[in-house]
């Protein structure tokens, strides 16, 4: 097996910069030049800035290149001597790679890096000592299934694809590529692939909008994720007091619908707003590893090694925002390529009926992002009258019904949990409290190597209608609470929904990977109060949430019961029509490629 000495160096040439001492770590490819140069110079009449930086980690390394022999751009130093002459002809090899900039919400950008060498052993030796080093840089992904929806956002799928392609041809990952042509393909495609067939991905690569992740999320858990049903809202004894404690049971295994969710081909996702460290191991060892893997087995959901990626093509993109931090597809393409990962929560939805004289058989939906009612379900299910307009629609349908004003009588029973009365945040409403909203600050944002993310329960635990199932097979004392009113909304959302109208989402301080739903219910209100409350979603550093009409609750679960036919729920910009519904938190269920939103 090919070994790496603690450190190399020799002297090579770098493009635009001349004669430099290169260094190789197992960490870090550094160079410095033999000469200062200037910070500009001249080709073909264009000014470029020269290569100002010293180093790369090779864990923001994603390709290296040998191209053979080719001429070299060098340049003079200060003093007037000729270390080189203009071009050289010389061997090549080019790091690929991408510099961070100054803030974390800054996108990536892509930089390259070519050095040559007279000798072409002596740059065929620094080539392979450089790759030898990128492919110990561990999780990153071979082969990719990779789906395209081309009328997404703007209609740029398929666009913003052939954008990043190369990337993945130059870092060597192999992708199947299936561009949609109908709702539901992506979730059919999923659904039927056998074990052996899936386990032969790394992961699936989104090209879309939140609702194509949507798409992927639940064909991806359909038959995988077999965890017990949560308790449907007939089996809560829900008061406005604590309930007494019943006996634990639980109830029969996760059983999915036949049918997807219900709507038809989508060209974006719906904006939720009135406007629309580990060891490192050889290459070796990683391909024995791979080699080793009963790709029969059956495959399930959680799980360590299988990951989800998405690359915003959409018309919000809020899963991209709140997991990035950015909505760029070079940066999410190349943090796919280099194998980030973190644990992502789901909502689990089950549909218990669809109206209220139906006999369902229950069906198991997922969100990764939001689940809302009333008025995010209506402006979803306006909002395909009007496909003819394309992303433009939301704006204009979530006018319209903002303007219609309605409210639906539903009952809520939601869980909360003893153990953590220190972080939950509920909004008592009293009478006599004023409408005038209130600010609450010390909101605790996600971000990359979130200690509350890394502090969550696992996902081992499951919810019964007693209690909850720990993994050391203690239970954990639950309390189920009820709400029953008018509502204008009722909404959950498993992560911030941060998107460009929404800056801090729809809750700052939700968390990628904590175990816990945030439950909004909007009360009837006054008009203008409900639309000071949406406004104030679209500014930073507001609190749209301290309204006295307006209820947060951080849970595990919630129970929803509303006794008409006209129920309509979003999920993730998807339709779901349900009167009856268990929705529940499931803890990282599913492993993104992504790496947090950064400081």
């Amino acid at each position: 097996m090919d070994t790496i000495a603690p450190a190399l160096s020799s002297t090579l040439l770098l493009d635009r910069v001349g004669e430099v001492v290169l260094t190789l770590t197992p960490s870090v490819l550094s160079w410095s030049p033999l000469s200062i140069e200037s910070d500009e110079s001249s080709c073909c009449q264009m000014m470029f800035q020269s290569v100002t930086e010293t180093e790369i980690r090779f864990s923001d390394v994603y390709a290296v290149q040998f191209t053979g022999l080719g001429l070299i751009n060098a340049r003079s130093s200060n003093d007037g001597s000729s270390v080189l002459s203009d071009k050289t002809e010389v061997y090549q090899f080019v790091v690929h790679g991408f510099r961070r900039g100054n803030r974390g919400t800054s996108p990536f950008t892509l930089a390259y890096y070519i050095f040559g060498h007279k000798d072409l052993e002596s740059c065929r030796a620094w080539f392979q000592q450089i790759n030898i080093c990128v492919e110990l840089e561990v999780g990153r992904p071979k082969n990719l299934m990779v789906f395209v929806n081309p009328i997404c956002g703007k209609g740029n799928g398929l666009k913003i694809w052939e954008m990043v392609a190369p990337l993945f041809s130059h870092a060597k990952v192999v992708t199947k590529v299936i561009v949609t042509e109908r709702a539901g393909h992506v979730h059919d495609i999923l659904k039927s692939l056998t074990d052996k067939e899936l386990r032969s991905f790394n992961g699936i690569v989104a090209v879309g909008g939140d609702g194509l992740f949507n798409e992927v999320l639940n064909g991806l858990l359909f038959s995988r994720h077999n965890a017990p049903y949560p308790p449907a809202p007939t089996e809560l004894n829900t008061t406005d007091m604590n309930c007494e404690d019943k006996k634990n049971s639980r109830i029969s295994l996760n059983r999915h619908g036949d049918g997807f969710l219900e709507t038809s081909r989508k060209s974006d996702d719906l904006e939720p707003l009135l406007s629309a460290s580990v060891p490192n191991k050889s290459a070796a060892t990683n391909e024995q590893e791979l080699c080793s893997i009963d790709l029969s087995a059956a495959v399930s959901f959680p799980n360590d090694w299988f990951r989800v990626g998405i690359i915003p093509a959409g018309s919000t993109d809020a899963i991209v925002i709140s997991t990035t931090g950015m909505r760029d597809p070079v940066t999410s393409a190349l943090q796919i390529i280099l194998g980030r990962k973190i644990s992502l929560d789901v909502a689990q939805v089950v549909r218990w009926k669809t109206i209220p004289s139906s006999t369902d058989n229950p069906s198991t939906h997922y969100a990764a992002s939001f689940a809302g009612y009333g008025f995010f379900g209506d402006v979803n299910k306006e909002s395909e009258k009007y496909r003819w307009m394309g992303p433009s629609r939301y704006g204009f349908t979530g006018t319209k019904v903002f303007l219609e004003h309605r409210s639906y009588e539903a009952e809520i029973g939601f869980v909360e949990a003893k153990t953590v009365e220190a972080v939950k945040e509920t909004v008592v409403v009293e009478e006599n409290q004023s409408l005038l909203p209130q600010r609450n600050p010390n909101k605790r944002v996600c971000r990359a190597n979130c200690t509350v993310c890394t502090l969550a329960p696992n996902s081992s635990q499951t919810l019964t209608n007693g209690g909850s199932s720990r993994p050391d097979g203690r239970s954990e004392d639950l309390t189920w609470l009820r709400r029953k009113g008018l509502y204008l909304s009722i909404g959950a959302a498993v992560i911030s929904c941060r998107n460009e109208r929404a800056p801090d989402g729809l809750v700052v301080d939700a968390h990628l990977s904590d175990g816990f739903l945030h439950l909004i219910l909007v009360k009837d209100c006054p008009r203008p109060l409900y639309l000071w409350h949406l406004i104030k979603l679209t500014r930073r550093d507001s609190n749209p949430l301290d309204f006295s009409f307006v209820e947060h609750h951080k849970t595990r679960a919630f129970t929803f019961v509303a006794n008409h036919d006209r129920s309509v729920w979003n999920l993730d910009g998807e339709l779901l029509r349900a009167c009856q519904v268990t929705v529940s938190a499931c803890p990282g269920l599913i492993n993104l490629f992504a790496s947090g939103p950064e400081d």
